[in-house]
This record gives structure tokens, sequence and C-alpha cells, in this order.
């Protein structure tokens, strides 16, 4: 999976069959904030959602970032996925 970091737009993209899938970020300090995932109509595909946002969590470990989640759906995915609880910054409960 090629993922882009498209900064002037301030989100993660990559390509599927039927368009783009994004996830909306903003930064404070040394946490990346991911607000929104943006999806082409119909695309209904979660493993491949949670796929992305497994890269999206290990760039923000080459990039030594704590995450924090906004959106629902991806404090779902850190419930499903507790390898990457280290990366919430202290005080975020779950």
């Amino acid at each position: 999976m090629e993922i882009k970091d498209n900064a002037f737009a301030r989100q993660f993209e990559t390509a599927v069959e039927t368009g783009t899938i994004s996830v909306e970020y903003s930064f404070q300090e040394k946490k990346i904030f991911l607000t929104k995932i943006n999806t082409p109509e119909n695309f209904e595909d979660e493993e491949f959602i949670s796929n992305f946002l497994k890269n999206i969590m290990e760039i923000a470990i080459e990039r030594k970032l704590k995450v924090v989640p906004i959106l629902p759906k991806i404090t779902i995915f850190f419930k499903k996925n507790p390898i990457y609880k280290e990366l919430l910054p202290p005080g975020i409960r779950l």
C-alpha cells in the first residue's frame, strides 16, 4: 500500500479502484490528531481501512509522534489493535 502524506491538505492518502481514501490530521507539539476518514461513495472495505490505519501508525512510530484519535472509528481501531496503544499520549483512555 502506497501512502502519500499530503502536508498541504493535512491528510494521508492512498488510492483505491474507486478513488482516494484519506485520513485528515492536525499537529500539536509532538502529537498527531486523526480527525476524519474520507472514502469514496459506497466504499465499505473495513479491512482495507484498518490496514491503512496500521500503515499510518507505522509512520507515527517512525516520526516519534503520539496519536490522538478524535474519530470514534479510530478509537475502535485502537481497541481492536492494542499493540498501538503505546502511541497514545499519557492520560488518553479508551
